[in-house]
């Protein structure tokens, strides 16, 4: 039982930020959400793409929370912490980013935490191994089983 506890428990920690945060905030500020996917988007386009965002945020999570096809889903989500990495955490545009000294930074680490949970969704959509690569591409659709017992037959990740 602790095994299962410990599962679900590093999975609830990668979400967090999405379900319930980010759709939450999505859902209560979708005005200030929008203007802002209007600076890097046209502006027709911005509730759109919010409202894709909020589905893939709130989806996503679950499906990693409940061990159902949870690899593509977390594949998914690595694809857009890069994508909303690259559209809306542009520190390289920004004419206060510093690297040294005073500056600002924000945007920085923001781009940066997007990455890192790429590469944690990445570990989970394909394993630490190049292994889990080849059991990806053979059935990508299919649930890591993250909450089996090991000793149960005809469960494989």
């Amino acid at each position: 039982m602790l095994t299962v506890a410990v599962a679900f428990l590093v999975r609830a920690v990668l979400v967090a930020l999405f379900l319930p945060f980010s759709a939450l905030d999505k859902i209560l500020n979708f005005d200030q959400a929008e203007t802002q996917a209007a600076q890097a988007l046209p502006g027709w386009l911005a509730p759109i793409l919010i409202g894709g965002g909020l589905g893939i945020e709130m989806v996503t999570s679950v499906a990693i929370l409940a061990g159902y096809m949870d690899r593509v889903a977390a594949l998914v989500l690595a694809i857009y912490c890069i994508v909303t990495a690259l559209l809306w955490k542009q520190f390289w545009a920004d004419p206060q980013f510093r690297l040294k000294g005073p500056g600002d930074r924000g945007l920085f680490w923001d781009f940066l935490k997007n990455f890192a949970l790429a590469g944690g969704f990445l570990l989970l959509a394909f394993g630490a191994d190049a292994s889990g690569v080849k059991h990806f591409m053979a059935d990508p659709l299919a649930s890591s089983h993250p909450y089996a017992r090991p000793d149960q037959p005809g469960l494989s990740p």
